[in-house]
């Protein structure tokens, strides 16, 4: 990874669309700082569409497309994207599958949680799983005392007996079942909401995360960007982005905004 400031002015220029995660990518040790925030409604100004791209629920995106200056948000790893449409005065909810099939996963998923529980001492659902229509969380580390990489991997081992896809991110082990990920269903937000192909727009995207489950994102995106705390995670991704900022979560978040705007201000 090479550091921030060796990213060429005239490719941050022709920045347009920046996909973010959230969780210690835009946060700061659980809170979203006031320059992360500022730096979105600087970005949106500037004409910078934002789109941030999550593990994190339906019950949040719903909350964050009407309220946060972005043009859209993909959650639970890939299972949805919302858009508020303001013209319409309309929230526009997407999802890969119908509320049947979700039902249906869910109950499955729930099972599945209870024998976790039971099996790795230490480990909680995740606060916000009341909130999510497709994917399991299990919290290793956010409301609950951080487990080691032991157990971690002991979690992913026992998801992926189950049948589930599996991604690891900074506070939760998510799992769902389905063929989808962060990267597929925003391949299909850009062909609904921009009606353009992702690899068309790439050019003039940017992606900025900091855990195993952005991995999809940074093999996918020339502009991919971690922010610093990213690095401590380095040693369990085979595919890592471009650049990498000086500071950490929504500090680094900060940095990136700054430099693609200064390219836009030179």
């Amino acid at each position: 990874m090479k550091p921030l400031a060796a990213w060429p002015a005239a490719e941050r220029r022709r920045i347009a669309y920046l996909f973010t995660d959230i969780d210690d990518t835009l946060t700061l040790d659980g809170k979203l700082p006031a320059v992360a925030y500022t730096a979105l409604e600087r970005l949106a100004a500037a004409g910078i569409r934002v789109v941030p791209i999550t593990g994190r629920p339906a019950g949040w995106c719903d909350h964050i497309a009407r309220f946060w200056p972005v043009a859209g948000i993909v959650g639970e790893n890939g299972a949805l994207w919302f858009r508020y449409d303001p013209q319409k005065r309309r929230l526009l909810r997407r999802y890969l599958y119908d509320t049947e099939t979700r039902a249906r996963f869910r109950s499955r998923l729930e099972a599945i949680g209870r024998r976790i529980l039971e099996a790795i001492p230490g480990t909680a659902l995740a606060s916000d799983q009341l909130y999510r229509e497709s994917d399991l969380a299990i919290d290793w580390c956010e409301d609950v005392a951080p487990l080691d990489e032991a157990a971690v991997d002991r979690i992913v081992a026992l998801l992926e007996a189950e049948g589930c896809r599996v991604k690891v991110s900074s506070i939760h082990v998510n799992a769902w079942f389905g063929d989808y990920d962060k990267l597929s269903m925003t391949r299909l937000f850009v062909r609904e909401v921009f009606a353009a192909e992702l690899e068309e727009l790439m050019d003039s995207c940017c992606f900025v995360g900091d855990s195993p489950n952005d991995e999809p994102m940074f093999a996918c995106f020339p502009n991919a960007v971690g922010v610093a705390n990213l690095r401590r995670f380095a040693a369990r991704l085979r595919s890592l982005p471009a650049y990498v900022t000086e500071r950490p979560g929504g500090l680094g978040f900060a940095e990136l905004a700054e430099a693609l705007l200064d390219a836009r201000d030179g």
